[in-house]
């Protein structure tokens, strides 16, 4: 009898699992369908899977598509030349496992519109045209508003326009300006400092002031070269340093992390944000027979106004930027050589601005 029980139970615990493993696959597969139809411009929108306030995780996606027409485009030189293209098609994976422990896993569709050499990419986390690849890599350990880490590949705090990504600028094509060393570079380990501005390191971030002033402090492993005299210019293997400080007047954002936006379509309120930022590494820039180190400062202003009903309604958006590259190597002996690392040098500054109609 003992025995006949005990096999009961059994098949009960068995049939249990069973069933619960095909909610679990169920409830994926709703949540990536959520996902999938989410309203864009909320890329972090989708379907979530809940066990409690400290335990879930959530799938979404973001695509972005455009139809370009250039003059003088088609293959014999005269008419528009017409191409559809996908810019990125992200699949987005956030989560918590503990109150204070979290992670987020993205990946998207790198050398998509062949912007990238494949072969070069062969080593790292981009590939042939159009493969899926590692995006974000980030364990979060999320204390309370004014101490926080994350670890892993992550975005290096710099400019607005970077931490906004390609999802949550104002405009379609809002990387018009000299890139960083993790959006410059194409690809990772030797000769690469990152992909997409995403580098391999650890973000300190938090904020004070009722979330008014906020800050970013970190270290990322940069640019990395080969040792011998064509291997690059960081011999040393030193590291590169990044951060931000943001000042909201106004109203304050409210963004994962340490991320931005460059419109929140009103629904901020009067935003009036000012912030600074730098990036630094000894020999992160020229070649092996031109090192010279690397240093960037930026300054950006975000400034948001919903209109009132007397002013017609609708928003007014203006972003600016300004940017100055410190690189102080032998053009001469740096150009010459395949290993050089040519970061921009000189000042870059870029704005625009936007009205929403109600």
């Amino acid at each position: 009898m003992k025995v006949d029980q005990t096999r009961e139970a059994v098949t009960m615990k068995v049939a249990e699992k069973r069933r619960w493993k095909i909610l679990v696959v169920a409830g994926a597969t709703m949540a990536l369908v959520a996902g999938m139809a989410s309203t864009l411009p909320s890329a972090y929108a989708g379907g979530t899977i809940k066990a409690n306030d400290d335990q879930w995780i959530s799938i979404g996606m973001g695509i972005r598509t455009k139809l370009s027409a250039v003059e003088d485009g088609q293959a014999n030189g005269s008419g528009y030349g017409t191409n559809f293209g996908v810019d990125n098609a992200r699949v987005y994976i956030n989560g918590k496992i503990h109150k204070y422990v979290g992670f987020t896993f993205n990946t998207d569709c790198f050398n998509c519109n062949n912007s990238f050499n494949a072969a070069g990419n062969a080593g790292g986390s981009g590939g042939a045209a159009g493969t899926m690849g590692l995006l974000d890599a980030i364990g979060k350990f999320e204390f309370n508003d004014l101490v926080n880490i994350w670890v892993g590949r992550t975005l290096v705090p710099g400019e607005r326009g970077e931490l906004n990504g390609p999802f949550y600028h104002a405009t379609f094509e809002g990387f018009k300006t000299p890139f960083n060393s993790a959006d410059f570079s194409g690809n990772f380990g030797a000769g690469g400092a990152g992909l997409y501005g995403r580098d391999n390191g650890a973000v300190l971030w938090g904020s004070i002031l009722d979330h008014h002033l906020s800050y970013a402090a970190s270290v990322f492993t940069g640019l990395r070269s080969s040792p011998g005299a064509a291997g690059g210019p960081n011999q040393q293997g030193s590291l590169l340093y990044a951060g931000r400080v943001t000042y909201n007047f106004f109203n304050k954002e409210d963004n994962p992390g340490y991320y931005t936006s460059g419109t929140y379509y009103g629904t901020a309120g009067h935003i009036l944000a000012i912030a600074g930022g730098l990036n630094y590494q000894a020999n992160g820039a020229g070649s092996a027979a031109a090192p010279s180190d690397m240093t960037v400062f930026v300054a950006d202003v975000l400034w948001e106004l919903p209109l009132g009903k007397e002013m017609g309604g609708g928003v007014i958006t203006v972003n600016g930027e300004f940017k100055h590259y410190a690189a102080g190597y032998d053009t001469t002996l740096a150009f010459a050589s395949p290993d050089c690392f040519c970061m921009f040098r000189g000042q870059s500054y870029t704005a625009y601005a936007l009205y929403l109609f109600p």
